[in-house]
């Protein structure tokens, strides 16, 4: 699997559409060639299901996970990035990951404004459904993952700061890897297959993540103060929804209602179940109890890992690969207190691990000899979107500074950058 309108698709005239022709469109959709109803169906409710994930799922589950003074400026940071990615997306974000290669490395802007992008199919990427279906579904995958990252920063970030990163990377860093893999990029061309986002999504998220520890530093209280997730019914919560929508998103990836997507959802499911026991054992061997919150943990993780290979691995390569998520994201969520690296809401342990072996498990249960190209995207991916987001980081930082005022952040981050309490 190759990963109001502004112009109804590459058959109609090509000029600017303003005011969305409802007729045109029906009429261009029902001349198409190939677009089947079951497919669209599936990829609109598949689009659904990923919006979920970002709000309210993720914002749940970051929320439980801060203390009580920082979660409405926790959960709002998913609302924002969703709002702001999406029309940088439209704008020249899709262009930019999918229009037609430039170099192997971007693609052109031939569809800024989405301008060809309508109810015509796209035959390279998706020839059962609109153009815009496809189009939709990638944006809440650009969307989903600089919201992914804004984890690791949480509690000590300015929001409009956080804003104008979100929206820098998912332009500079998250566009490029979208093209390498998906887009028709060097990546893709050297054989590195990605099913729905191990390297894209989770790879960039967690190295993102680790340059957003580093480039703002450590909460201040960090290893003093009492600093326990405040309303782990709310992760509980947003868990359950992140699980929901998994289907979507990696079921969706197939591209239209077939038995690829099947064997999608089911992978998704049984990594996710696999890797949450196995979390829970490690935890209740290694601290003597087994937690709400490591459960929920290593079933993200579990979700995490499934994205790489979902739609090319079978039931007991899910199994095996869920397992090994649990047993290594908890290993290196207790690495990470040992190093002293402040990743707040640990997405390089959960989402950084999990695409790794996803991507790597590709190799070893998918194809022979696929191991190699599957470690270069890895390498890759990895180095590029470090590099990129330290020195997003770095610029935003000098545009108007990236971090609250410790008075700020002792007070918490609802009253000093919203006004606004959780709580009474």
């Amino acid at each position: 699997m190759k990963r109001g309108r502004f112009l109804i698709g590459a058959t109609a005239a090509a000029l600017p559409v303003w005011v969305s022709d409802a007729r045109a469109v029906e009429a261009l959709g029902a001349a198409a060639a190939g677009l089947q109803s079951g497919d669209i169906a599936w990829m609109l409710a598949a689009s659904a299901l990923v919006t979920g994930m970002i709000v309210p799922g993720l914002a749940f589950y970051y929320g439980g996970l801060v203390r009580s003074k920082n979660v409405i400026s926790t959960m709002v940071q998913s609302f924002g990035i969703l709002c702001v990615v999406s029309l940088i997306w439209i704008l020249f974000g899709y262009s930019l990951a999918f229009a037609p290669d430039r170099g192997g490395v971007v693609g052109g802007l031939e569809w800024m404004w989405l301008s060809g992008v309508g109810a015509a199919p796209n035959p390279m990427y998706a020839p059962t459904v609109p153009h815009q279906a496809f189009m939709l579904f990638e944006l809440l995958f650009a969307a989903f993952t600089p919201a992914l990252i804004a984890g690791a920063f949480a509690e000590r970030i300015k929001f409009g700061a956080m804003l104008l990163f979100a929206g820098l990377w998912s332009a500079l860093v998250y566009a490029p890897l979208a093209h390498w893999l998906w887009g028709g990029g060097w990546l893709m061309k050297l054989g590195a297959v990605d099913f729905a986002g191990g390297t894209v999504v989770h790879i960039s998220a967690g190295f993102s993540a680790v340059a957003c520890a580093m480039a703002v530093g450590k909460r201040r209280g960090w290893r003093t103060d009492y600093m326990a997730p405040h309303n782990l019914p709310f992760t509980l919560l947003g868990a359950g929804l992140l699980w929901l929508g998994w289907f979507g998103f990696n079921g969706g990836s197939a591209r239209g209602a077939n038995a690829v997507a099947v064997n999608a959802v089911v992978v998704t499911h049984l990594t996710a179940v696999s890797a949450a026991v196995a979390w829970m054992v490690a935890e209740w061997k290694h601290r003597g109890k087994p937690t709400v919150l490591g459960t929920a943990s290593g079933a993200v993780a579990g979700l995490a890992t499934s994205t790489a290979g979902a739609g090319f691995v079978g039931p007991l390569a899910a199994v095996a690969l869920g397992v090994a998520a649990g047993l290594f994201s908890y290993l290196a969520i207790v690495w990470k207190g040992k190093i002293g690296y402040d990743d707040t809401l640990d997405v390089m342990g959960t989402h950084g691990v999990g695409g790794i072996l996803g991507m790597l498990g590709v190799g070893l249960f998918a194809a022979n000899g696929q191991l190699a190209v599957q470690l270069v995207a890895v390498v890759a991916s990895a180095v590029y979107s470090f590099i990129g987001s330290y020195a997003l980081l770095k610029l935003v930082d000098g545009a108007g500074g990236l971090r609250v005022t410790p008075e700020e952040e002792s007070t918490g981050l609802d009253l000093t950058q919203h006004n606004e309490r959780a709580y009474s």
